[in-house]
């Protein structure tokens, strides 16, 4: 008799437990997948979200890029090497911060490498093409888009912007300056500005690296990471213009540390959810148990706006946000 109470017991353990196990996330958590990523450039494509970001380990070591795609901001699909360092000849170590964007059904992705410290050596920011948002991809251009250093600005830390009359925008640049230029339509180069510069600096106050800029109700919002990278002081800051050229000037921090929670926040992007008025950042930040300035992971977290536009600013969560399928 005592015997099948054990049973019993254990098999009522047993469902329990693997209820538990079945029971569906309703928030996607923090980080959002395992492993060391940084700098995540996230977009939506075909009503699936997807996260390209760079792999954080020793410069020497980030010789490929992996992305991540989900259909619930829950549930993550690794895609393992959808770049690596075979098939960019010019490129050897320091694949950094992956820009992506769709265009006549086909994906091309923007990345900086080789962190050059000057105009004789040979990187800068290139260009990848495939079919697939997955990958796999390949050299688009056979050499950089952008190889020398145009107003102080390193040739790290591209976003591209596509504006509402299809034009498109690529800002870029560390070191402490950022420039702007028009791409061609086909991606292979510039178009000059109508005073026949290339690169316009748009730099604005305390920029460090990397920029991005999303719209909303006409206006442009540009946004930027400030402080060192390896630091608890990393965050993010924003400005607010009439035109993709600004100019550009600073309104406050909206991204930065929670000592309670994590530090290093920073280096971001934004999605909204199409057809409704919903933001989410996407953003690295380095868990308080680790020191060692490689050790960072992709978080998302809501953004959120006031009655005049203005960004509040991030509560950085452990819980991340609610379960959401775009419809």
């Amino acid at each position: 008799m005592n015997k099948i109470i054990l049973l019993f017991f254990v098999f009522i353990t047993a469902l329990q437990v693997t209820g538990q196990k079945t029971v569906p996330k309703k928030h996607s958590g923090n980080p959002l997948f395992p492993g060391w990523y940084a700098d995540p450039e996230a977009v939506i494509f075909d009503r699936e979200y997807w996260i390209f970001p760079t792999f954080s380990a020793p410069y020497n070591q980030q010789v490929f890029f992996d992305a991540f795609s989900s259909e619930d901001l829950v549930s993550w699909k690794k895609h393992s090497r959808i770049l690596d360092t075979s098939a960019i000849k010019w490129a050897s170590r320091a694949l950094w911060a992956p820009a992506i964007i769709e265009k006549d059904q086909k994906y091309f992705l923007f990345f900086g490498a080789n962190d050059i410290q000057s105009d004789q050596e040979k990187g800068g920011i290139g260009v990848a093409i495939s079919d697939n948002p997955g990958g796999p991809y390949r050299d688009y251009l056979g050499k950089p888009l952008i190889d020398r250093f145009h107003n102080g600005a390193q040739p790290i830390d591209q976003f591209v912007f596509r504006d509402d009359d299809g034009s498109h925008y690529l800002y870029y640049g560390g070191w402490r300056h950022c420039n702007a230029a028009r791409l061609k339509d086909d991606f292979t180069g510039f178009d000059p500005f109508p005073d026949g510069s290339i690169f316009r600096e748009i730099t604005p106050e305390n920029y460090v690296e990397g920029p991005f800029m999303f719209k909303k109700n006409g206006r442009y919002y540009f946004m930027w990471s400030e402080g060192g990278w390896t630091g608890p002081d990393y965050s993010v800051a924003y400005a607010i213009a009439d035109s993709p050229l600004g100019p550009f000037k600073r309104i406050g921090k909206i991204l930065q540390q929670n000592p309670a929670i994590a530090t290093g926040a920073g280096h971001h992007s934004v999605i909204s959810i199409p057809g409704k008025d919903r933001y989410y950042i996407v953003y690295h930040r380095r868990p308080l148990t680790e020191k060692d300035g490689n050790s960072r992971v992709t978080c998302i977290d809501e953004l959120l706006f006031d009655e005049n536009g203005l960004i509040k600013p991030v509560v950085i969560t452990h819980e991340g946000v609610k379960k959401q399928k775009i419809r």
